[in-house]
């Protein structure tokens, strides 16, 4: 097992999943459910982000150029997704319970793109290729990396008992804002490498 490729993986995985920085748009797309349900929530989308993180690692590259799809169109098609969900969430659109209305956020957008977005499943590409044999190590990393974000989502579920129901309105208004610049710099970013690379 390298250890160098399985550091990096880690901290590359971790730090681009950003649990921290999801656990509110978590509770935004939660909205209404109970904690059990949330947890299975955060459950499958961790399970969901690994298989989609490990199908690219192994199989990225040849699906990619089997579909003829760039790195800039799937950042294109990242950044859209999220501004959509950025746009509900400025409108309050996202204010009705989830369980109302049979959306599973735990597939989209929690484990794709927001768990493993372009950003990430472009890193475990070139990690699985940066030396001979990397493969156990790139498992092994996605898989720890993942484990950490699941405990801090997890922890993070209980948080909105005192955010209170006008903290959660100012919240999910700031998060949409933020949801849609992220979303209009992951396009943007798409849209250079299309148009000029």
């Amino acid at each position: 097992m390298n250890i160098s490729i399985l550091v990096k993986t880690f901290i590359a995985v971790f730090v681009l999943a950003d649990a921290v920085g999801n656990i509110p748009i978590l509770l935004v797309l939660t909205k209404g459910m109970e904690p059990d349900s949330r947890s299975r929530v955060i459950d499958k989308a961790i399970v969901v982000a690994i298989a989609v993180l490990l199908l690219f690692a192994f199989g990225g590259q040849f699906i990619l150029r089997y579909l003829d799809v760039s790195l800039g169109s799937l950042r294109v098609a990242g950044g859209l997704l999220l501004l959509l969900i950025a746009l509900q969430m400025l409108q309050g659109d996202l204010d009705t319970p989830v369980i109302d209305q049979e959306r599973d956020v735990a597939i989209t957008p929690l484990a794709l793109p927001l768990l493993a977005g372009p950003g990430t499943l472009t890193t475990v590409m070139l990690l699985m290729s940066e030396s001979p044999s990397p493969h156990l190590s790139v498992i092994v990393g996605i898989v720890a990396a993942m484990f950490v974000t699941w405990l801090i989502l997890r922890l993070g579920s209980g948080i909105d008992k005192w955010i209170g129901v006008e903290g959660e309105v100012i919240i999910t208004q700031l998060l949409g804002f933020l949801l849609a610049a992220l979303a209009v710099e992951i396009g943007s970013t798409g849209i250079k490498e299309l148009f000029f690379t």
